[in-house]
């Protein structure tokens, strides 16, 4: 299943993650009748109404700029999906309902199980596969629950940071803080399956959110009523009450994009995260907070193997080793199943030049729950450690509490990346990636449960100003 950090772990399985509702084990008939969605990928982008020397015409200015400052170059994988396929597409009667430029995929929707055939036989398309098929029932829709506090609570602590005072500082973030790089100018991506309260919850309303959207199928009506953990991860970079609670990028900003189907597991959710990248991508995001994995799936048979742990085989993986690429910092959290039978990363946090997050507990000591490497390939996963075990959030009740997870500890890290490279502006991608790395606790001996440590990021910002590009 997801692995959006909701693992209950013994003694701490009396800390509330989501509300609990009496009927939330009810199921109800999904709606449509039986209907299925075909992935398509593409032969090529002949017919396509973009060129490569026009990039605003898919790219923000502020996309175009970040490119240019990296020397990201604009290429084929930009250009958007063929629009003369896709008219040959919909004339099958498939709807389409996502696309992915990146990969030159198409994500359609029918009712007609018939239908993949038809599609093969299209002479522009490679193959196709079929990657969700609607269930009988699911768990209903959620409904927003009731604040409790706005304001995060009455207690106020001795410190300005209040109750994420020992998460900013085992990374060393207070004092990044305290040179002024709290993240401002920076733009960060929220990938996640809702945003439950976050647009009344005060504290979060003062946040600098200046947009969001969704790419699930069907969209919901209203992204602030699906599952709340979107906001308790939006909570640890975003927040800023003195005294009470203070976020690892408080002063940057914040793009919300729900991605996350979370009545069904299917592989239609790598082309939802695959167009949510893109968007934020083409919005000129900075780095992406991903709080999501994925390996098991309703259709057992689409189940993912650790063979296929290389960064590039998973759709969802393939497209986030594109990310470092694009001049983008993409930072994933490393997966709870540390103590199930599949024990190790999910997918993507196998990928290609992001930073992977495991957790630790306030001993500095790697979590149970904590996903594993190596990946198939050997590279060393999880890249880096942060608290998650527990982590201080901001519920969607407005109240501040304690949750564990490394969905938890992967902000924490997210908000941090926003810090610092707003402190190296010249910095590329990469460039701060192997930072982050090598101002971890355990650069010097890296391994598959702790990865290179809990990152330093004040060493990392004075390693960073001694080395010029």
């Amino acid at each position: 299943m997801i692995r959006l950090a909701l693992l209950l772990i013994g003694l701490l399985a009396a800390l509330p993650l989501y509300s609990h509702r009496d009927d939330d084990d009810k199921l109800v008939k999904y709606k449509g009748g039986k209907q299925y969605m075909f992935r398509l990928s593409l032969k090529d982008k002949q017919g396509t109404q973009s060129c490569i020397d026009k990039p605003e015409e898919y790219l923000s200015v502020r996309a175009i700029e970040r490119r240019n400052r990296q020397g990201c170059k604009i290429d084929s994988t930009d250009l958007p999906v063929s629009q003369v396929y896709l008219d040959r597409i919909s004339a099958l009667g498939a709807n389409i309902v996502s696309k992915s430029k990146w990969n030159n995929t198409v994500l359609v929707r029918s009712k007609d199980a018939g239908m993949l055939k038809k599609l093969e036989r299209l002479e522009f398309v490679r193959n196709v596969k079929k990657v969700w098929t609607s269930p009988d029932s699911v768990k209903p829709s959620s409904r927003r629950v009731d604040l409790r506090n706005g304001s995060g609570g009455d207690e106020e602590y001795g410190s300005i940071y209040g109750a994420s005072e020992e998460q900013v500082k085992m990374l060393n973030g207070i004092r990044l803080h305290n040179e002024g790089y709290r993240g401002e100018g920076m733009m960060i991506a929220v990938l996640d399956g809702g945003f439950m309260n976050a647009d009344r919850i005060p504290s979060i309303r003062k946040a600098n959110i200046i947009g969001s959207k969704d790419f699930v199928v069907p969209q919901s009506s209203d992204i602030f009523r699906e599952i709340s953990h979107g906001t308790v991860v939006l909570s640890t970079m975003a927040v800023n009450i003195p005294y009470k609670y203070m976020g690892t990028a408080p002063d940057a900003q914040y793009l919300l994009l729900r991605c996350e189907d979370s009545q069904t597991e299917s592989l239609a959710e790598e082309d939802y995260w695959a167009a949510a990248t893109e968007y934020a991508d083409s919005c000129g995001v900075d780095v992406i907070n991903s709080s999501l994995g994925y390996h098991n799936f309703d259709a057992k048979g689409d189940n993912y193997k650790y063979a296929a742990q290389d960064g590039m085989t998973a759709m969802i993986s393939r497209t986030a080793s594109m990310l470092a690429g694009k001049g983008i910092v993409l930072v994933n959290s490393a997966g709870n199943d540390g103590m199930g039978t599949w024990k190790k990363i999910n997918f993507p946090a196998d990928a290609r030049d992001i930073i992977t997050v495991g957790a630790v507990s306030a001993n500095k000591e790697n979590a149970a729950f904590s996903g594993i490497g190596p990946t198939i390939d050997g590279r060393v996963k999880p890249d880096v450690m942060a608290l998650g075990s527990p982590t201080s959030v901001i519920t969607e009740r407005g109240v501040i509490n304690k949750n564990i997870g490394t969905s938890f500890s992967t902000p924490l890290v997210c908000g941090m990346v926003a810090c610092l490279w707003q402190a190296l502006r010249d910095k590329t991608a990469n460039e701060i990636i192997e930072l982050v790395r090598q101002s971890g606790d355990n650069y010097n001996t890296p391994d598959n449960i702790y990865g290179y440590g809990i990152p330093d990021f004040w060493k990392a910002y004075i390693k960073g100003k001694k080395v010029k590009r």
